[in-house]
């Protein structure tokens, strides 16, 4: 077995060499993971809009041809960048329904309820994408609600050919959408699979589409698509109510800030983990010289671990919701902070988990999906969305055409309970009226010389904080272009559990065995496609580099 690892390696880091290219354009890039939804968005930047315009048809286009994370039913993060230099987020996560209670998900005795977290009408939270997206467009954009979204809805209206790739995700999840006729009458063509090719439509989704087109966000969360949504919650146990659709509001926010080796970092603050997570790191990572060593060696790697080792044990006790608890920002991003945390930094040894700090964290599902957007005049939009688990809860709104999300489960559903990624949060990410449960979606706009340099991002739940700081350390550090830093095989450590998780060749044989001789333990192959899928854009030289993560399909597309 050895062997055959070994030479299954052999072959992937020979494999390197061939990583494709990435796209090149002067005008304006999106790079998302559907084809459509790119190409979508670069069409409004040709014929006059900005790279607000092109993210808001990007997102509503990746709601249509993306369906398992791209969404209407969801939320996301996003960080902008304008022309100017001002740099701004807004927070369209979910929010808790008016009824949810600390102990929704538990029984009479305080167990908890199986898969009623994940697999329920109660386990949707109030979308913010619809809001977030309109907000975006009025703040900053140029073009009407009518322009940004006429491709989405000709696609939901006139259908297109399914790829494998989608097709294969559609036939992996029916049997979880067998209770629900509205989830089999889109997913299924008359009971039976949708094949590779297969035109598919969404007739009720591109009539909610032409609804918000029309009306702006009381096209969603009121009126006839707001009746259906808590027509859909009294079908199960949903808890959504309208007074809550039409309270939601999305949430501007001060942006993460910092610095390394030169560069400016610009990320999403909490109720994002990502954007604190990503600045302590490298403010860890600073004093030592990584460009001096090899990536694949010991050395970086043990490096690379502990900084994220300690940042994650972090995350676990500071992190929540920003309105509902005080998180220590400040201290946090400081790089005195960083220093003292990494004091007890060995180059030869691991710090064993156990002895950082205690208690462990929630984690959104691999299935979100992230998305770059640039344009020639200099303004850059990074921006994270997802239903949580792919295909959110699976329940499809009847008559609207859209997926509900199952974000309820990424808040603590019980203190010191592990959730279904196995992962335990405690009181500042517990459930509370209103509240933002935690996420590590991480959209992240890096500078230099006050100019966009690099815009990246990620999904992949607790691996995506990770993913996104490689990305940055491959090309800052590492020197690498950003088809490589890219491609390159990643690994993960997130504290607890104390184990290295990482992409087939991302770690020589040999520097495993280094790795285990200094204490580092639980080395396991990722055992999907790959971690993370960093749709991401590199400026040099007034040229913009897109690269589409090859781990899935998806278009890096510019002009």
């Amino acid at each position: 077995m050895r062997i055959l690892l070994t030479l299954v390696l052999f072959f992937v880091f020979q494999a390197q060499a061939a990583n494709p290219a990435a796209v090149r354009a002067e005008h304006g890039m999106v790079v998302s993971r559907s084809a459509l939804a790119s190409q979508a968005g670069v069409a409004i930047m040709k014929s006059g809009g900005n790279a607000i315009d092109a993210a808001v048809a990007t997102g509503f286009a990746l709601a249509v041809a993306y369906p398992s994370a791209g969404n209407l039913g969801g939320g996301g993060l996003a960080v902008i960048r304008l022309a100017d230099g001002t740099v701004v987020t807004l927070d369209h996560r979910e929010t808790a329904p008016g009824k949810a209670s600390r102990d929704m998900f538990l029984d009479g005795n305080g167990a908890v309820i199986p898969g009623m977290s994940r697999q329920s009408h109660a386990a949707s939270g109030v979308p913010g994408t619809v809001d977030g997206l309109l907000v975006l467009l009025e703040k900053y954009g140029t073009k009407t609600r009518q322009e940004v979204m006429a491709e989405a809805i000709r696609l939901a209206r006139d259908g297109f050919p399914l790829s494998k790739d989608m097709a294969d995700q559609f036939a992996e999840v029916l049997g979880a959408m067998r209770n629900y006729p509205a989830s089999l009458a889109i997913f299924t063509r008359n009971g039976e699979p949708y094949r590779e090719g297969d035109i598919w439509k969404q007739p009720d989704l591109a009539q909610t589409l032409e609804r918000i087109a029309e009306e702006g966000r009381d096209g969603f969360y009121k009126g006839r698509v707001a009746d259906l949504i808590v027509a859909e919650m009294g079908r199960g146990n949903g808890l959504i109510s309208l007074e809550d659709l039409a309270n939601y509001r999305s949430v501007w926010r001060e942006p993460i800030h910092g610095a390394y080796r030169g560069h400016e970092i610009w990320g999403m603050p909490p109720p994002s983990s990502g954007g604190v997570l990503i600045v302590e790191m490298l403010n860890m990572l600073e004093p030592h010289d990584l460009a001096g060593l090899s990536r694949d060696s010991a050395p970086a790697i043990h490096l690379m671990i502990e900084a994220e080792r300690r940042a994650y044990a972090d995350r676990s006790e500071h992190l929540g919701d920003p309105d509902f608890f005080p998180v220590p920002i400040a201290k946090l991003l400081s790089k005195d902070y960083a220093r003292g945390r990494f004091a007890d930094f060995r180059v030869d040894q691991a710090s064993p988990s156990e002895t950082i700090a205690a208690g462990k964290w929630p984690a959104e599902s691999l299935e979100t999906t992230h998305f770059s957007v640039v344009d020639a005049a200099g303004n850059a939009v990074a921006l994270t969305t997802t239903l949580n688990s792919g295909f959110g809860n699976r329940i499809v709104v009847t008559g609207a055409g859209f997926l509900l999300n199952n974000e309820m489960d990424d808040f603590s559903i019980k203190e010191n309970t592990a959730n279904q990624y196995g992962l335990i949060g405690r009181e500042a990410n517990s459930i509370e009226s209103g509240k933002r449960m935690l996420s590590s979606m991480s959209p992240t706009i890096v500078t230099k010389d006050d100019k966009p340099f690099l815009i990246t991002g990620s999904p992949g739940g607790s691996t995506i904080i990770t993913t996104v700081l490689q990305v940055i350390v491959n090309v800052i550090d590492h020197g690498m272009n950003i088809a490589d830093a890219v491609a390159r095989p990643r690994y993960h450590h997130q504290w607890q559990p104390d184990s290295v998780m990482y992409d087939a060749g991302a770690i020589p044989p040999e520097t495993i065995k280094s790795l285990e001789a200094m204490g580092h333990k639980g080395f396991r192959m990722f055992p999907f496609g790959g971690l993370g899928d960093a749709n991401s854009i590199l400026i040099e030289d007034g040229e913009l580099h897109g690269m589409k993560d090859p781990r899935n399909e998806g278009l890096a597309a510019g002009y």
